[in-house]
């Protein structure tokens, strides 16, 4: 019998580890306190050098005085419309097409009732109007009534998705003044792409008070939209471009207006009406002449401001429209211009041209502007209902980002509220509203410019300025279906800067109804 062997002896025990002394133990945490703030730091440093970075290879138009202008402005053919028991019916297909921007090439896009952009629609305040909206689509759509005041199941939001080969009619009374609004997409986390292909189009509103002023108003010739927007071209003609390091959305490098390249408009009357859309995904501009001329400005978002304001530039970030007047001479050319914005918005110091005037050797007469265009309701806030503070932040508004089954804010019909609104970051934003036209009460605590003083539902939000806007929430009740605010920087929106109100009768409760099939899980965020 074959005995085991011994087993061998167990390792010794490690040496016990020193125990730290209180001096150590407060050089460490020391070190940690020293440490924490120098990563922070370095994170600042680094986010810095991306968005200087970012911004050296901004895609830029090329510079102001290099464009030259070789084809006539494309003007959008105004929407035929008809009769039906007294409402006035619009058609809008949307629909794939191929459009040629350039020489040899055709462009994949989208538009309403042709290959890009759509008709302007025209009607008049005291109408009752119906616009059959068909989708021809592969995929959903909603359209949106930019600046328009109607019901929440009629707004176009993400809430009324229409189904690809689907159409939708929505209908409504015209009750608003007079004022150039537009139409676009407003699908959750697709609005850029559908806008950037070419879903839009302008709705003008008439009224009997703008139509006794002595103002240029014949479409086509004295009074012309001007729908802004930048695009890129890879080499086979497509649009290209994409969100990379820009933290404000997709750039392009080529200007079109009313989706003309180089574009000039023959003016054959003294004064020219310029209807300005900034209908840019993400870009900032503004308007100028390139000799520095004076115009007026006689009209933003929601209508007609209360006098001329004379004027050497107009900004507008996306969304936002102006109309202005401007004079010219017999035979001269002049060139409509951006120039560098603001440098608190952060959004690029490029200066490039967008239109030429070219003006008639002999122009018909124009009358004089009058001195005085409407009466504005003064913006009261004595009587607000609420007041709330909405703080723009990366893609966030006040820490959250869109869920399409939270109500942000509930409000009461026949109120108004004021809200505060502060971009507290460096990064590009600005702020929209459906439904209404609000009140610019102040901006960091003065008087807003003459520019701000109407009727607005879009503005611009520079970094640290703080804007108070006077709210109203008039006619329209809806516990189940909501409005939106938002920036309008449509990448921003996509990613879920985006929030929603409810306005409901007095005393009662809100319900809101998540869109049929939507889960909103927050992954496209």
């Amino acid at each position: 019998m074959v005995s085991a062997p011994p087993s061998p002896p167990p390792p010794p025990l490690p040496p016990a580890l020193p125990t730290a002394t209180p001096r150590r133990r407060r050089r460490r945490v020391s070190a940690i306190l020293v440490a924490v703030p120098l990563v922070a730091v370095m994170v600042l440093i680094a986010a810095g050098a991306i968005w200087f970075g970012a911004n050296s290879a901004r895609a830029t138009p090329p510079a102001a005085g290099e464009l030259t202008f070789d084809r006539a402005l494309h003007i959008p053919e105004l929407a035929p419309s008809r009769i039906e028991d007294g409402v006035r019916v619009f058609e809008l297909d949307a629909a794939e097409g191929r459009t040629s921007f350039l020489p040899g090439s055709e462009t994949p896009t989208l538009g309403y009732n042709g290959s890009y952009l759509g008709p302007t629609l025209v009607a008049a305040r005291g109408e009752d109007v119906r616009v059959d909206v068909t989708n021809g689509l592969a995929e959903s759509t909603t359209v949106h009534w930019h600046g328009m005041h109607l019901p929440a199941a009629m707004d176009g939001g993400p809430h009324t998705p229409i189904a690809a080969g689907a159409t939708w009619q929505p209908e409504w009374t015209i009750d608003q003044p007079a004022a150039s609004l537009w139409y676009h997409p407003h699908l959750h986390g697709r609005t850029r792409e559908q806008v950037d292909a070419g879903l839009a189009g302008m709705f003008i509103i008439q009224d009997e008070e703008e139509a006794a002023l002595p103002l240029p108003r014949e479409y086509g010739v004295d009074d012309i939209p001007v729908i802004v927007q930048d695009r890129s071209f890879s080499a086979d003609g497509a649009f290209s471009g994409s969100i990379g390091m820009q933290f404000d959305g997709v750039l392009g490098d080529t200007i079109l207006v009313n989706g003309t390249i180089a574009p000039y408009l023959d003016v054959t009357t003294e004064l020219v009406r310029l209807r300005l859309l900034n209908g840019s995904s993400a870009r900032m501009y503004d308007f100028t002449f390139a000799d520095g001329r004076e115009f007026a400005l006689i009209g933003t978002d929601g209508g007609l401001l209360e006098e001329p304001v004379p004027s050497t530039s107009v900004p507008l970030s996306p969304g936002e429209r102006a109309e202005i007047v401007v004079a010219v001479a017999p035979g001269e050319r002049v060139a409509l211009r951006s120039q560098a914005p603001d440098p608190a918005l952060h959004a690029g110091g490029a200066s490039f041209d967008v239109l030429e005037l070219r003006a008639a050797a002999s122009l018909a007469s124009s009358p004089r502007l009058p001195a005085t265009l409407v009466e504005l309701p003064e913006a009261d806030e004595s009587d607000a209902a609420a007041h709330r503070s909405f703080e723009m932040s990366g893609h966030s508004i006040n820490d959250r980002q869109m869920d399409l089954g939270r109500a942000d804010v509930v409000a009461t019909v026949d109120t108004s509220e004021v809200w505060t609104v502060h971009n507290s970051n460096p990064l590009p934003h600005s702020f929209h509203v459906h439904d209404m036209q609000f009140r610019v009460l102040s901006v960091d605590g003065e008087a807003p410019p003459a520019r701000l003083s109407g009727r607005k539902d879009t503005i611009a939000l520079e970094q640290g300025r703080r804007y108070r806007l006077l709210v109203p929430f008039e006619d329209y009740a809806d516990p189940t279906t909501p409005y939106m605010y938002h920036c309008h920087l449509l990448w921003h929106e996509d990613q879920g800067m985006m929030g929603q109100f409810l306005v409901v009768e007095p005393g009662h409760e809100p319900d809101l109804r998540r869109p049929e099939g939507d889960s909103d899980d927050h992954d496209d965020h």
